[in-house]
């Protein structure tokens, strides 16, 4: 790959958007869990992840500079066929929208937790639990259900329910909800408005404080050599690790990112010229947001992992910046949760919306009734998950292992339309390219149906 010029090397482009959109209230969460319950075995899980997205962000960037058109637009352009473009549509659409309604619900509950626990008791036991190490092999619940089975109760194996009033929090399930409607209430007005670029850099400022706050405790925790390296390299996975696992994948590889990715990049560049700055820029932002999520994983290994902690609210995950931040980790990470959450919030219903309008061949206006109305559905969707009563540390895991089994069906289709000629011309994929792309399918499509097969008690 041709080296860029030094001139843009240093400029942040669509790639950094794409970082910024997935370290958000799912990561923190999802890579908070995997440490505490698991250590550094999962480390290998966030490498192939990392190298997933660069793989399939790199063709998302390839077709926007060279085709002019997002995915959506692509896909319909593709397939001529009337019976060939309705299950497409309908396919890409349904797990556009399945996906980003349930990272909607986690992003309005990892924000309003932020703001619970700033505005809370310094000590919660609300909010949801990770069972501890003494449990039961491999189960996330709130009261050491059965091994690797994901609910709210102590419920069945593989359910996720509501929880009843009484045990979502001590101060009751008022309390969340009132910030849910807050945040959910300031991303309507932003989507409304439909100019938020101030806003934007801020809250991004906010979590990339965060981040730094969380790579500086890894380093300052000092973890052991050989186990950072054998979790980053020897893959395994541990009893009940399966559903976590493929939750490090759904929250790092998006597939509304595909569709956010190309459209971003056309703005950025035009030429084939420009491919070497493009796949730079890709590589070093998404690298950069792994390693960052790696030292979420360490921090909470360090600070949980063998100690039997429940994993119950954002003062608990504060608890792995306490090394570094001292007191302050409280309010660290209420705000970067807060502000994760509310531009994640922002970011889903409107990606949501741009990836319908291109695969209907509708005009991309933010301010169109057909374009609201798609955003304002993944907000209510999301608002009204959000006001169930789910635990928000399971509900948000659980929009992560969502969004990880839904990846396939739109890598698959962004495979098709890398080798149309028609398309692409010249810039098709390469055999090493869906070569690589086919193993990024194939390993999240066996590990999405073992996570199915675990839930339901199968395996």
């Amino acid at each position: 790959m041709p080296t860029p010029s030094k001139r843009t090397r240093f400029k942040i482009g669509p790639g950094a958007l794409v970082t910024a959109a997935f370290i958000g209230p799912g990561t923190i969460t999802t890579c908070t869990l995997a440490g505490a319950k698991f250590g550094y075995a999962l480390l290998w899980g966030m490498v192939f992840s990392v190298t997933a997205t660069i793989i399939l962000q790199e063709m998302a960037a390839r077709l926007g500079i060279i085709s002019r058109n997002g995915l959506g637009e692509a896909l319909r352009a593709h397939f001529t066929k009337p019976a060939a473009k309705i299950i497409t549509a309908i396919l890409v659409i349904s797990a556009i929208t399945l996906g980003n309604a349930a990272f909607q619900t986690g992003n309005l509950l990892g924000a309003s937790m932020g703001l619970e626990t700033l505005f809370g008791p310094e000590t919660q036991a609300s909010t949801g639990a990770l069972s501890s190490p003494g449990t039961a092999a491999g189960t996330l619940s709130a009261a050491g259900t059965a091994a690797g089975t994901l609910s709210a109760a102590g419920t069945a194996a593989g359910s996720l329910t509501p929880a009843g009033p009484a045990t979502i929090f001590n101060s009751g399930t008022l309390t969340l909800r009132f910030w849910v409607a807050i945040t959910a209430a300031i991303a309507f007005l932003l989507l409304l408005a439909g100019s938020y670029k101030l806003m934007e850099r801020v809250l991004i400022a906010l979590v990339i404080i965060m981040s730094l706050t969380f790579l500086t405790t890894a380093i300052i925790v000092a973890p052991e050599l050989p186990a950072l390296l054998r979790g980053m390299f020897i893959p395994s996975i541990p009893k009940g690790a399966v559903l976590t696992l493929v939750g490090l994948i759904g929250t790092t590889v998006v597939p509304y990112n595909l569709f956010l990715h190309a459209s971003a990049v056309q703005e950025r560049w035009h030429s084939p010229s420009d491919l070497p700055a493009a796949r730079w820029d890709i590589s070093v932002s998404m690298i950069l947001g792994g390693v960052i999520s790696m030292a979420v994983i360490v921090t909470a290994a360090a600070a949980f992992a063998g100690t039997g902690t429940d994993i119950a609210s954002g003062t608990d995950m504060a608890r792995q910046l306490e090394p570094l931040a001292g007191r302050w980790a409280r309010y660290i990470i209420s705000i970067g949760l807060f502000a994760a959450g509310i531009s994640s919030s922002i970011t889903a219903p409107m990606a949501a919306a741009y990836a319908t309008a291109g695969i209907m061949g509708w005009k991309r206006d933010l301010r169109s009734a057909r374009f609201r109305m798609i955003w304002m559905f993944i907000l209510l969707a999301g608002v009204l998950f959000a006001m169930l009563g789910f635990k928000p540390v399971e509900a948000i895991l659980f929009a992560q292992v969502a969004n990880g089994i839904l990846l396939p069906v739109i890598a698959v289709y962004l495979l098709v339309v890398m080798n149309s000629r028609r398309i692409m011309g010249d810039n098709v994929n390469t055999l090493l390219s869906n070569i690589l792309g086919g193993i990024v399918v194939l390993i999240a499509t066996g590990l999405g149906i073992r996570s199915i097969l675990h839930v339901i008690g199968i395996i």
